[in-house]
């Protein structure tokens, strides 16, 4: 028997993130441990816990949602700023996805604002203890 979405790591719908810390996330009144891919379609989770596991093949569901529909990639980095790794940078860029890096706080504000504002934004964030 399938599992219902939202125990399968997958939430539909674009969500606030209420809360961070303690190695994961509060949003859409739930919580999950670990990193967390925020998209247009939905939450997901995400399996990359450094940012050197952010590939493009960790990112798949982000480059699977329709043309256009994310301008911008907000990504939480953990506790500090981080680049992301070249090959993860060259994938956004030829998908005509912008991105910005920083520490998951601040990078978990910046999205919650931006998805206020109406944006196609969305987010990866890696959790932080």
């Amino acid at each position: 028997m399938a599992q219902p979405a939202e125990l399968a790591g997958f939430l539909p719908g674009q969500h606030l993130v209420d809360a961070y810390g303690a190695g994961g996330f509060r949003f859409a009144d739930m919580s999950h441990r670990g990193s967390l891919l925020a998209l247009p379609s939905g939450v997901h989770a995400w399996a990359a816990r450094t940012i050197s596991d952010a590939d493009p093949q960790s990112l798949a569901a982000l480059f699977a949602e329709p043309a256009g529909a994310v301008e911008l990639l907000i990504v939480g980095t953990g506790a500090s700023p981080a680049p992301l790794p070249a090959e993860l940078r060259a994938s956004l860029r030829d998908s005509g996805i912008r991105c910005d890096f920083m520490a998951t706080g601040s990078a978990v504000s910046t999205y919650n604002i931006l998805l206020g504002e109406r944006r196609r934004v969305a987010g990866a964030f890696l959790a932080t203890a």
